[in-house]
């Protein structure tokens, strides 16, 4: 098999050929899952590196720090930079950094600097302080673009502050708070003036299709705020506007929950059911979180039936899973009503189905207690026919039966996607609905970043932790509000040749660690303790989920 072979022989020469060929070998990949994981996983690094500039092998012309999303330029033309998938891909290629791969800093870096130039760029969606930062894609040599497209779109500024702010967190644990402060501070803090800006303003969503409110969107943009008030304190600056905003974004996040799933998007003529929110709840997990339903934590009852609602809409639609039977994993696509290339499984969104769970057995793991209501017992019995509404510990022969239930259910994910799988171990958009041939765009970048994602989950590597903790409460009144954003042109961008740091890999089932060298100086409150109080005074004190408090979003 050619996977084998490139197993024995991993060398960029070789694996730069396979992603140079426009032909796809459709032959289904063998072996145990682990060993597909094993050989997939420097493949899939080695492809987010290939489609990055401007040495990647499939990004001539790209500038520095670029990341495009496919190499493919016709059918689709996919050879563009899209905030959002950059900045989910590079936060990727961060996680592998600080568990020990020290050859991505200076790739990082020379992505934090193209952001603070993408920043200043005016394009149709505005400049820097007009709301440009809300455009979804350049040109791979960071000018705009300028052709009709769903703009603005929300997630970018959110998505990028996140990711910024995990590397900005490494400078500061290692020692080195002043670049912090120079080189990403300027660029958070202007991506955070854009979300408590427009947060309650309308948008397109990740898919670009639906001009409305996206739950995505929402979710991450309440975790930027979150996590940016923290970030600024450990910088020494502070983000009043994130501490007042970021419990109204959580307050509104809580109309998406119809009783029984998450509804994807509104202003949408669909029936809501959607990957966008197995996304949403993968990109807010905090691995320090309990199952809590405010924040759509991967554990939480409503995440959990909402896995179910999503992926069984997938059932009926595919071919490729009409023989699979109810509690087996299948194909997953972006929504059942999908027509985009005739309408087929992602791999990204497959990943997603198989992430959401890894996720909540961290967490089950870590607090030891599984707890079946009424809005997931439907869940758990489709994977474990015995489940019962109750609480059970790790002592529990129960729980053992469900965590071994749902392992093997979210493995089945990862699975379907190795039997689809072409040999030469690439990943593009989709993959055909009838036939599994790997169809749209080749080697596209997001599908690789959400493969490294799913096997770190897999393995219990998880990232730090953002500060749900301390910020998911909801308040008792839900307001649309908005603060009107500061932004300042961005101008750091010059590096140290080296940067040591003292963080590491630690051992499965723990976090990626942040140890510090004891050279930054530190808040003597805690960011997240501080953040909980600051919202008391902010807001008064706020009351537990549930409520039913719809607030009206304001039109863009």
């Amino acid at each position: 098999m050619a996977g084998k072979l490139l197993l024995s022989l991993i060398s960029l020469s070789l694996l730069q050929g396979a992603f140079a060929s426009p032909t796809r070998l459709e032959a289904r990949v063998s072996g145990t899952l682990d060993s597909w994981i094993a050989e997939e996983s420097p493949f899939a690094l080695k492809g987010i590196l290939a489609n990055t500039g401007s040495s990647g092998s499939q990004a001539a012309g790209a500038s520095s720090g670029i990341v495009v999303a496919s190499p493919s330029k016709s059918n689709p033309d996919y050879f563009y930079t899209w905030t959002r998938d950059a900045a989910l891909t590079m936060k990727q290629l961060i996680e592998q950094f600080i568990a020990g791969d020290t050859s991505l800093q200076s790739i990082i870096e020379d992505y934090i600097s193209s952001q603070a130039h993408i920043q200043t760029v005016s394009n149709p969606s505005g400049d820097l302080s007009t709301g440009g930062l809300g455009e979804p894609k350049f040109y791979a040599n960071t000018t705009a673009f300028t052709g009709a497209w769903g703009r603005p779109q929300r997630d970018g500024p959110a998505l990028r502050a996140t990711t910024l702010i995990a590397y900005g967190q490494w400078l500061v644990d290692n020692g080195y708070t002043s670049l912090a402060l120079s080189n990403v501070w300027p660029i958070v803090q202007n991506d955070l003036a854009y979300v408590t800006q427009y947060w309650n303003q309308t948008g397109f969503d990740l898919w670009e299709e639906v001009n409305g409110s996206s739950f995505f969107t929402i979710a991450a943009q309440h975790r930027a705020l979150v996590e940016g008030a923290n970030f600024a304190k450990s910088v020494g600056k502070s983000c009043a506007d994130c501490i007042s905003q970021a419990p109204q974004v959580l307050c509104y996040l809580q109309s998406f929950w119809t009783g029984s799933y998450i509804l994807a998007n509104f202003d949408s003529s669909r029936s809501g059911k959607d990957a966008n929110s197995l996304l949403g709840s993968i990109h807010t997990f905090d691995p320090e979180a309990a199952c809590d339903d405010s924040t759509f934590q991967p554990c939480s009852s409503r995440a959990l039936a909402n896995h179910k609602v999503v992926t069984d809409s997938f059932r009926s639609v595919y071919d490729i899973n009409s023989d699979i039977d109810a509690g087996k994993a299948v194909a997953v696509g972006r929504y059942p009503e999908d027509s985009y290339m005739g309408g087929n499984p992602w791999w990204l969104c497959t990943f997603a189905a198989a992430e959401i769970l890894y996720d909540a057995l961290y967490q089950w793991n870590k607090t030891g207690t599984i707890t079946i209501d009424s809005t997931s017992l439907d869940f758990f019995k489709g994977v474990y026919s015995s489940a019962a509404i109750g609480n059970y510990s790790s002592s529990s022969t129960a729980y053992s039966s469900i965590i071994s239930a749902v392992k093997t259910y979210a493995d089945g994910y990862l699975s379907i996607a190795q039997n689809y799988a072409p040999s030469n171990l690439t990943l593009s958009e989709q993959f055909d609905k009838s036939t599994g041939a790997s169809i749209s765009a080749a080697n596209l970048t997001w599908s690789y970043a959400a493969f490294l994602s799913v096997v770190n989950r897999r393995n219990a590597v998880v990232p730090a932790a953002w500060g749900e903790t301390s910020a998911s409460s909801v308040p008792a009144t839900c307001a649309p509000t908005s603060v009107t954003g500061t932004y300042i042109t961005p101008t750091a961008t010059n590096w140290p040749t080296t940067l040591s740091g003292s963080s590491s890999a630690v051992a499965t089932t723990t976090a990626l660690t942040r140890k510090s060298k004891g050279k930054a100086s530190r808040p003597s409150t805690p960011a997240s303790t501080a953040f909980k109080s600051s919202v008391k005074k902010t807001l008064g004190t706020s009351i537990s989920y549930p409520i039913a408090t719809k607030v009206a979003i304001n039109s863009a």
